[in-house]
């Protein structure tokens, strides 16, 4: 009894499926694969699309003045510094050369200031006595102050050789390296025990971090030539982040560079664009996004998918379906989005529009 139950059960469960799939196939047989899509109202917006990334307005690579060994780092990647906060400690680091070069300086300059002293004190007894004209005195005194400059330079050279710092009159000179603004470091080229190349005027100098105000961003793309003509200054932008698909970002476009730049067959012109509002999400330096720059807005017009228009003779056509007849009609379209397309004349709200099957690749 169970096997027979179990046998009509299965019998039934075919037959049920069978009849489903006879009536599904027979109504797609009934309109021949054919889709039926209504002309509605809707908006389109004609967007100037650029690729890019998210950069800060202001970005300092920071070096020293001081050449040396790094001996100590005071923050890690990300932290928030503020001005004039110490970032690195130089540790000087001579060649044995230079350290008695230094030395022997400062030691012959010492000499030399101590000759033109004892000459000094001696003229100054001849002049009381009026042995000494004011003529040679003054000459005197002014080698004499000459001399001790020197001297003077000497040994702060070697004493910042020496020890890395020096206490000036007004001002004080050390290894420390500062921060030169408020902002965020964004990356460290420079660690513990790296050698540090200085900045001068003949050499660029080792870049020991970066840093930037992360508060002051913008967008940085090039957009294609065929586009660049329909841009503005002032024009809002939608900027999708590549890693943030869900965010909402809008800008203003600010520049767009004069000159033009080839890449591959492409003429591509550069843009930048201010961050206006990127709501609670933290951008970060470095993102990859793209700008939809709004060039054109039409709303509440009819609108249908531009992939029902077809092409013939320098006109445009659609298929409609009206009292159960296919008939084709020509239409004058408008702005286009890309996936919608504007109909300006030849259709009405509400009408069918045919949408045949693709053909099968043979």
């Amino acid at each position: 009894m169970k096997i027979k139950k179990i046998l009509l059960g299965v019998g039934l469960a075919l037959l049920v499926t069978l009849a489903l799939f006879f009536l599904l196939t027979g109504k797609e047989d009934k309109n021949g694969g054919l889709k039926f899509v209504e002309v509605k109202k809707g908006d389109i917006f004609e967007k100037a699309l650029a690729v890019g990334t998210i950069e800060p307005e202001k970005e300092i690579k920071v070096k020293s003045t001081i050449p040396g060994i790094v001996e100590e780092v005071y923050f890690k990647v990300g932290d928030p510094i503020e001005k004039d906060k110490p970032l690195f400690k130089i540790s000087p680091n001579p060649t044995p050369l230079e350290y008695v070069e230094a030395r022997r300086n400062m030691e012959v300059a010492q000499i030399l200031m101590e000759k033109i002293r004892s000459e000094r004190d001696r003229k100054v007894k001849m002049y009381k006595e009026r042995l000494v004209s004011d003529s040679d005195m003054e000459e005197t005194e002014s080698r004499f102050n000459e001399i001790s400059l020197r001297y003077k330079i000497t040994q702060e050279r070697f004493e910042l050789l020496e020890k890395g710092r020096i206490q000036m009159v007004n001002r004080s000179v050390d290894s420390i390296v500062k921060s030169p603004m408020s902002g965020i470091v964004l990356q460290q080229s420079a660690f513990e025990g790296d050698a540090v190349v200085p900045l001068t005027n003949f050499q660029p100098g080792t870049e020991m971090c970066s840093m930037a105000d992360m508060s002051l961003l913008r967008f940085k793309g090039k957009v294609d030539e065929i586009d660049v003509g329909k841009l503005l200054p002032g024009m809002v932008a939608d900027i999708q982040v590549g890693a943030l698909l869900d965010a909402k970002v809008t800008g203003r476009l600010e520049r767009i560079y004069p000159k033009a730049e080839k890449e591959g067959n492409a003429t591509m012109f550069g843009l930048e664009i201010s961050i206006v509002d990127a709501g609670a999400i933290t951008l970060r330096a470095g993102y990859s996004a793209t700008a939809y720059v709004k060039v054109k807005d039409k709303k509440g017009i009819l609108v249908i998918p531009e992939r029902l228009i077809t092409f013939e003779n320098d006109k445009r056509y659609v298929e409609t379906m009206g009292d159960g007849k296919i008939t084709k009609k020509e239409v004058q379209v408008g702005l286009s989005d890309g996936l919608n397309i504007e109909i300006v004349s030849g259709l009405k709200a509400g009408e069918q529009v045919v949408e045949r099957p693709p053909r099968e690749i043979e």
